[in-house]
């Protein structure tokens, strides 16, 4: 297979030099445990796959869409206690978004989706100062697990890390990197105690060693790869529309 034109890392300055590109898309995931079973990687692995399959459909009805690179570390401040998790903390992912969106703005590439793969980033307070430092730049955060929020019609475990909905997704696209369902750990869980919390109005960061053992969230005990896939192809369609949709929408005219 040649380079794909819409990834950034594959092609060449030959074929970018002749391209007008509308749209970048910058996958942003993360280095940590996923449970016993899963690799350290997930988050970028799973970010990586979606956004080029998504990619792919958009340029082949004509969107000029580039990927970049994977940003593979991620906010994980609550994690640190566990070997080799990488924390990036969100100052410091400011400012390398900062210099990305900066990049983009002097190449006239005024449109950048964020496509999150990671519960610990959250990058709506820095769109909201970078717009203000770069008005012409449309910035937009997508978390992909979002793009269909209604996980129950695929899974019967709705666990948010490395629980049935990340296993079932990671047998689709790598299933040499996850070990036998019957390494993994049950994923069980603590919450906070607070009423506010259960609620819903209330929220504070999980000291992760604290609410797991295994590291997971959730049981991954009835992963398949059907359902994985079920999910994805929601998931990338549904994606691949919006970033048409974007490219072919000018910057001064996105409301109605």
């Amino acid at each position: 297979m040649g380079p794909r034109p819409y990834i950034l890392k594959e092609t060449n300055w030959k074929t970018i030099k002749e391209t007008d590109y509308e749209v970048a898309i910058l996958p942003w995931g993360a280095t940590e445990a996923h449970n016993y079973h899963l690799p350290y990687g997930t988050d970028s692995i799973q970010n990586e796959f979606i956004t080029a399959e998504a990619a792919k459909l958009a340029w082949d009805r004509g969107a000029k869409v580039i990927v970049l690179p994977n940003m593979p570390f991620g906010v994980n401040c609550q994690q640190l206690d566990i070997k080799l998790t990488i924390n990036l903390n969100p100052s410091t992912q400011f400012k390398i978004l900062q210099d990305i969106v900066s990049a983009l703005n002097g190449q006239d590439i005024r449109k950048l989706v964020i496509l999150n793969g990671h519960g610990g980033n959250d990058f709506k307070q820095m769109i909201r100062e970078l717009s203000a430092e770069f008005p012409k730049m449309l910035i937009a955060q997508i978390s992909w697990y979002l793009i269909d929020p209604h996980w129950d019609k695929y899974f019967d475990d709705l666990g948010d890390h490395a629980g049935e909905m990340e296993t079932s997704i990671m047998m689709k696209i790598v299933p040499e990197w996850v070990l036998p369902l019957s390494e993994a750990g049950d994923g069980n869980s603590k919450k906070l105690k607070f009423k506010a919390r259960r609620e819903g109005w209330m929220w504070a960061p999980r000291q992760w060693t604290k609410v797991t053992e295994d590291t997971g969230i959730g049981n991954p005990a009835k992963s398949a790869v059907e359902k994985g896939e079920a999910y994805l192809n929601k998931v990338i369609a549904k994606f691949s529309d919006f970033l048409v949709e974007l490219a072919a929408t000018d910057n001064d005219d996105i409301y109605s």
